[in-house]
């Protein structure tokens, strides 16, 4: 299931790739659903005034939505950044698109007292690639 969260984050990870508007074909791969889908969310957004849409051109995010999206791209970083690091979960980024809906601000703050998280994030998250730039999973040698 895809939150408004992580429709904003693919919308701003979108946008970084495209270097313009998100494309609602993009969005729709990004976030495995179809291009219903994205453009009944993105009505939902434009409501909220996180995003605007104009049709044939795609959909960015105001300067709310950016907020916001950068808030939850840095709870996904925490969270894929404490399963790789702390607990060494192999599937690390399955695993933290799985909760990333499910993990409130208040445990976000405690993992990130737990983890070793670099000061320019979400900046240093490389959109193309999907992973923060950074992340240096520890391999078990078992």
């Amino acid at each position: 299931m895809n939150t408004g969260e992580q429709y904003l984050k693919a919308i701003y990870l979108a946008q970084r790739i495209e270097d313009g508007p998100a494309a609602t074909g993009t969005l729709a791969d990004m976030l495995d659903v179809s291009p219903a889908s994205v453009n009944e969310m993105i009505g939902k957004l434009e409501e909220r005034g996180l995003a605007d849409h104009e049709k044939y051109k795609g959909v960015t995010l105001t300067d709310e939505g950016i907020a916001m999206a950068e808030d939850a791209l840095q709870t996904y970083c925490i969270i894929e950044r404490f399963l790789a690091n702390v607990l060494e979960v192999e599937d690390f980024r399955g695993e933290a698109r799985a909760l990333e809906s499910v993990i409130d601000d208040t445990v976000a703050e405690r993992l990130d007292t737990i983890i070793d998280r670099r000061d320019e994030c979400p900046d240093c998250f490389d959109a193309e690639a999907d992973k923060c730039e950074y992340l240096e999973p520890i391999v078990d040698a078992d």
